[in-house]
């Protein structure tokens, strides 16, 4: 950590040495004579800003040429630890980067084969995640969390077009960070590279990435002492209290991931194509028909170590002393599409269809089985835009062959534009049929072992129906959601009424039968001259409350003022309130990674939840300060989201980020 400060107090020095140099400068220009003087301080005709970069993603290139123009902006700037997005919050362990589960209900909408492993996936860069850019200027950005604080972040981007068609580029990620009670130490290292080349004619475009992770995040088994926050008197730091797995160094416990990939996408234009806004930064390209290829190999490892005896029963009951469990995914997608597209002259009206086929291979290792798999789907898509009215969209994907034989999903929705001033809405629905995660099908690890043929688990079936409307005009926005899920799949603890040690901590695959769940989502913001009111409410109810281990009631609220200072800096200064009703909080089972509902069923008392914060924008430089959990100086003590894992202190952080065009 010590070296990140030194490198982030170089680069700041090196930020200000221009102004440095011009005002030295600006001491000894009298003494130049009348030409000289006018020929070394003449002005660059152009000054380099963010609207000479631009980016697009995979998502739009897959439909169009478009890019977008780089948020600048410092709004959310303070919500960098992805576990507490307040749009998206979760249950977890209590620290940066450790394993972490969606409190609200999101349904996971892939088919096919999937891991299983979800705890620390919201850090992973991702082939999908990418942007590409179009630099007209050489764009770089760095990004840094903490200095002198308990989380150590920093990021880095760079991106520069080697000609007028490509531009190459790559990014940066290192976190370090302590936690706060023993053993919550959490790293990353990981990254991307990434190219767009784009042809002369604007018909061919290529783009590559090549993504790298690794994630270690310690697993410390949870504090021994279970009533941390009963006694207010006790102003014990957290970091000096016990827990159950306090190995060192070489014996450090921890859950570690490593993810590469590979991922090529080419893509023809065949026929006429339109344009929108000419050759300039923001043109875009609206081809007739278009054929494309995807291909990618990723390599996924999940390992879990410990080597220490389990002497506070972290663990199901056992003898071992070490485990090293590693389980191995190595899987190459090709993806073949084909889209025609039908609209008039003036682009407003638009009808369009999609073909594809995709095949994976996938090769699955761990302690006992080296499997190898593939499954083969076929996608359709058929849609229609009425001018920028009303858009109607249906997508179908089946899986035709393979492990996963039988895997659907089968989407339609409906926009609809009725006016700036009434607002928009969409109505949507989607049908379901999935097999259940790898994890659930069979696992060999030290503590927990099943198999699929034991199990006969059966394909998750989902029904949903959707209704949204949203309106800026007035700062709301809404969503009803319906969810008939059959064969929702989860872990549970296995029964154990008389309290047997042996089964204690043991859990399994299980399946719940029909399972109806409305979910109710409102935004509500609201404006007085400069002082701003955010809101967000989410109501869940079905009738397996207790089954999907989520809160009722969930709210979001933001208080803030925001005003530009001196005509130099843009800024807000505000606090969050959140909250949510209390629920039956998972335990989490350290070595499979996995969340479950156990026998005890504790629903943890929940509290308002206050930050106080501020962002700002000076020129190329955002920053933020932040102040979390500030109310635990008056009530509560401590909370829970994860039995056994209190949540965080109070805790101060700061964040910088530059941008430079040049």
């Amino acid at each position: 950590m010590s070296i990140l400060k030194r490198l982030l107090f170089v680069l700041v020095l090196f930020s200000l040495s221009p102004k440095l140099y011009a005002q030295v400068e600006d001491e000894f220009s009298s003494a130049l004579d009348s030409a000289r003087n006018k020929e070394d301080n003449k002005k660059d005709s152009v000054v380099f800003t963010a609207k000479y970069v631009r980016y697009t993603n995979l998502a739009t290139l897959k439909r169009l040429t478009r890019t977008y123009a780089l948020d600048t902006s410092h709004v959310n700037f303070q919500y960098y630890n992805k576990q507490n997005l307040p749009w998206n919050p979760t249950i977890n362990l209590g620290s940066y980067g450790l394993a972490s589960r969606d409190l609200l209900f999101n349904p996971n909408k892939s088919i096919g084969f999937q891991s299983g492993y979800h705890a620390l996936e919201r850090y992973l860069v991702t082939s999908d995640s990418v942007q590409y850019f179009r630099a007209r200027a050489r764009f770089s950005e760095l990004y840094a969390v903490g200095f002198f604080f308990d989380d150590q972040v920093f990021k880095a981007r760079l991106a520069q077009n080697i000609n007028p068609h490509l531009n190459i580029g790559a990014e940066y990620h290192a976190t370090n960070t302590d936690g706060y009670y023993n053993n919550q130490a959490y790293s990353d290292r990981k990254g991307a590279v990434f190219a767009w080349y784009e042809s002369p004619s604007k018909r061919y475009n290529l783009v590559s990435n090549l993504t790298f992770n690794t994630l270690d995040a310690t697993e410390n088994g949870s504090i021994l002492n279970d009533t941390v926050f009963r006694d207010t008197s006790d102003n014990t730091s957290p970091s000096r209290y016990p827990v159950k797995l306090n190995g060192t160094q070489a014996n450090r416990p921890f859950n570690k991931w490593k993810d590469m990939a590979l991922f090529l996408r080419q893509s023809y234009y065949l026929g006429r194509i339109d344009t929108v806004n000419g050759n300039g930064p923001d043109g875009e390209i609206h081809p007739t028909n278009v054929v494309a290829h995807n291909s990618s190999i990723r390599q996924q490892k999940f390992i879990f170590f410990k080597n220490q005896a389990d002497l506070y029963n972290a663990f199901p009951s056992d003898s071992l002393v070490r485990v090293d469990d590693t389980t191995k995914i190595t899987s190459i997608t090709n993806d073949f599409t084909y889209s025609f597209f039908l609209r008039g002259r003036n682009l407003k009206n638009e009808a369009k269809v999609e073909l594809g086929f995709q095949n994976d291979l996938i090769w699955y290792s761990d302690s006992l089985m080296n499997n190898f798999y593939q499954n083969s789907m076929v996608k359709g898509s058929i849609g229609y835009k009425f001018s920028d009215k009303v858009d109607l969209n249906f997508a179908a994907n089946q899986i035709v062959l393979g492990r996963n034989f039988g895997d659907f999903l089968y989407e339609a929705y409906a926009d609809v534009h009725l006016s700036d001033v009434i607002g928009k809405l969409r109505i949507g629905a989607y049908s379901q049929n999935k097999s259940p995660e790898m994890i659930f099908q069979n696992a060999n690890l030290s503590y927990h072992n099943w198999r699929e043929e034991d199990l006969n688990l059966d394909k998750i079936k989902t029904q949903n129906l959707s209704f949204s409307y949203s309106n800026s005009k007035i700062g709301f926005s809404g969503k009803a959601e319906y969810f008939l899920i059959n064969n929702y799949t989860y872990f549970r603890e296995l029964e154990n009424p008389s309290n047997d040690i042996l089964f204690a901590r043991q859990i399994k695959p299980t399946q719940a039968g029909n399972l109806n769940l409305l979910k109710l989502t409102v935004g509500q913001n609201f404006k007085f001259r400069k002082f701003h009111l955010d809101n967000m409410v989410v109501y869940q109810k079905s009738d397996a409350m207790d089954v999907l281990a989520t809160p009722e009631l969930y709210t979001f609220h933001s208080l803030y003022y925001a005003n530009i200072l001196y005509n130099v800096m843009d800024f807000r200064i505000g606090m969050d309130v959140k909250f949510n009703t209390p629920f039956k909080t998972p335990s989490y089972a350290i070595n499979a990674g996995q969340f479950y509902n156990d026998n005890v069923g504790i629903e943890f008392s929940t509290y308002p939840i206050v930050d106080f914060w501020l962002t700002a924008n000076i020129d190329r430089v955002n920053l933020f300060l932040s102040y979390n959990f500030a109310n635990q100086h008056i009530y509560p003590n401590g909370y829970y989201t994860v039995r056994r894992y209190p949540m965080n202190p109070a805790f101060l952080r700061f964040g910088v980020s530059w941008k430079f065009y040049d």
